[in-house]
């Protein structure tokens, strides 16, 4: 599937407007006892990540600043339901659409969007593990949404047809030397 680079915009535009659930959905992750105890340190990290207005992409920036946030806290949600199952965290949602796929949607388009270097030191924060059912490691592989598709050079006429190619002629000419 490919996507222009506005069509991505626009949906993370969507996106962001989950954020606020999403950090009330991890609030009330942090005090489940049913959710491990990582997961709850890391829900709190995530959170006050989140509220912090100076990080890796201060939120001052429109729209790019909120990005990472929405980002550390899908992964941290997808951790969660790589490492349970997600009965706990639907329990919780009080957001419209299904959390699970807002979560996916959100770590696939956000590392597209901001810096290369950001996004990986935001995943080395919430680790895939080998251990769960895979949720996390396929959203985190960062598959381009978008495909550049290089312009097609008209090709050359071969050998047989009188003309060589260029690159034949060079190795001709230097193993001849």
């Amino acid at each position: 599937m490919t996507m222009a680079k506005g069509e991505l915009k626009s949906r993370m535009k969507n996106l962001l407007m989950f954020l606020p659930n999403m950090v009330i959905l991890s609030f009330r992750l942090m005090v489940d006892s049913r959710v491990p105890r990582t997961e709850r340190a890391l829900f709190a990290a995530a959170v006050i990540y989140a509220i912090i207005p100076l990080d890796f992409i201060p939120d001052m920036l429109p729209f790019v600043g909120q990005i990472d946030d929405l980002f550390l806290i899908s992964m941290t949600l997808l951790r969660l339901v790589d490492r349970t199952d997600d009965r706990v965290l639907r329990e919780h949602w009080r957001g419209g659409g299904d959390i699970v796929q807002l979560a996916e949607s959100a770590a696939t388009i956000a590392p597209l969007l901001i810096p290369r270097r950001v996004s990986r030191v935001l995943l080395s924060k919430v680790k895939p593990t080998a251990e769960g059912t895979g949720l996390l490691v396929n959203a985190s592989k960062f598959e381009p949404l978008l495909v550049e598709v290089p312009e097609r050079i008209p090709e050359q006429k071969s050998d047989r047809e009188g003309a060589q190619p260029e690159r034949s002629k060079k190795k001709r000419e230097s193993k001849s030397a």
